[in-house]
C-alpha cells in the first residue's frame, strides 16, 4: 500500500513510518522544505501547497503534523502557532485530497482528547460534545478543516489521541528522567484523570483506522481505563522502583507553565468506545505494562 504521512519526524510519525515500512508498505513523507531523500515530497501548510506528485497513487493519507502543545509556554504567538499548524495543515491536505481525480480511500487525521476539555470525574466517549477553552476550540477547528476530503467521499477518521506513554519523546518522555532520579510525584492533588496509551498501541490503532472501513469520524485512541495522576504516579514508582513523594503543588505548576498548567491539572476521563467496538485489541491495556513497554524501547 502507498501511504502518505505528514509529521513523520515526530514521536508518533517516526514510529508509524517504521512500522509500516517493516511490513513492506511504500511510504511518502511530506516535508516542509526541499526534498533530500527519494521518499520525501514537499508541502507548505501556510501556502496551502502540496506537491502534485506527492499524493498520486496513494491509498491512504495519515496527517499527524502540528506544533507541540507542551513544547513552549503559551504566549499569544505560540497559541496561534498551535492553532495554525493544525488548521492550515489539515486544510491543505484535505483540499489537495479532494481535488484528486483518484483520491485515496482514507484520510486519517490526527486530533486529541483535548477536544473534550476538563471532564472531571465524568467518563466520556466519542459521543460527548466539545469542551470549552483553548484546546477544545483548536480541536473543533482542526477536525472541521478536513471537511473538503469528507465531502469528496474520502473516508475521514479523526484519531483523538491521549497521553502517549513513551520514553523517547512527547510529554511522557519528560517524566521518565524525573522519576528515574527519584524526584517524581503527583501533580497538584493527583485526582485528575489521565487517559493514556502505549506507543505500540497508538501505532497499532492508527493502522487499524487505515484498514477498517467502518471507522470514520472521531475515534478515541486511549487505553480502555483511564487512571488518576495519583495512580499513574504510583505505577511509575512501582515499575522504576523509585520513591514518588515529591508532589508538585498546583500553584508552582501555574507559575512554571502558565495557562498550559490548567490542562495538565485538568481531568480527562476518556474511553475508546469506538475502537473497542471495532474489534481492536490492546497489547498494553494497563499502565504498568505500558510503562514497561516504553522502557523496553528506550
Amino acid at each position: 500500500m502507498r501511504i502518505v504521512v505528514t509529521g513523520s519526524a515526530g514521536l508518533i510519525g517516526t514510529a508509524l513510518v517504521r512500522s509500516l515500512r517493516e511490513d513492506g508498505h511504500d511510504i511518502v513523507r511530506l516535508v516542509r522544505r526541499a526534498p533530500t531523500a527519494p521518499d520525501e515530497a514537499e508541502w507548505d501548510p501556510r501556502r496551502g501547497y502540496v506537491a502534485p506528485e506527492a499524493l498520486t497513487g496513494s491509498e491512504a493519507v495519515v496527517h499527524l503534523a502540528g506544533a507541540g502543545v507542551g513544547d513552549h509556554r503559551w504566549s499569544a504567538r505560540y497559541k496561534r502557532e498551535i492553532r495554525d499548524s493544525r488548521v492550515l495543515g489539515t486544510t491543505a491536505i484535505a483540499t489537495a485530497v479532494a481535488a484528486m481525480e483518484r483520491p485515496p480511500s482514507v484520510l486519517v487525521c490526527g486530533s486529541a482528547i483535548g477536544y473534550y476539555g476538563d471532564t472531571g470525574q465524568r467518563a466520556v466517549d466519542e459521543t460527548a460534545p466539545a469542551g470549552t477553552g483553548f484546546l477544545p476550540s483548536v480541536c473543533v477547528e482542526w477536525e472541521a478543516a478536513a471537511a473538503p476530503a469528507a465531502a469528496a467521499g474520502v473516508r475521514t477518521a479523526f484519531a483523538r489521541t491521549g497521553l502517549v506513554v513513551a520514553a523517547e519523546g512527547g510529554a511522557w518522555g519528560k517524566l521518565f528522567p524525573v522519576f528515574r532520579a527519584g524526584i517524581g510525584g503527583r501533580l497538584g492533588d493527583g485526582r485528575q484523570y489521565w487517559s493514556y496509551i502505549s506507543l505500540h498501541d497508538e501505532i497499532a490503532a492508527l493502522r487499524h483506522l487505515i484498514v477498517t472501513p467502518e471507522l470514520s469520524g472521531p475515534v478515541n485512541l486511549t487505553a480502555p481505563e483511564p487512571l488518576t495522576n495519583r495512580e499513574i504516579t504510583a505505577a511509575m514508582g512501582r515499575v522504576l522502583r523509585r520513591p514518588t513523594v515529591c508532589a508538585v503543588p498546583a500553584a508552582a505548576m501555574r507559575i512554571a507553565l502558565g495557562e498550559f498548567s490548567e490542562d495538565v491539572l485538568g481531568s480527562q476521563r476518556v474511553r475508546p468506545a469506538r475502537l473497542l467496538e471495532s474489534g481492536f485489541v490492546f497489547r498494553h491495556p494497563g499502565i504498568d505494562e505500558a510503562i514497561r513497554a516504553a522502557l523496553a524501547r528506550s
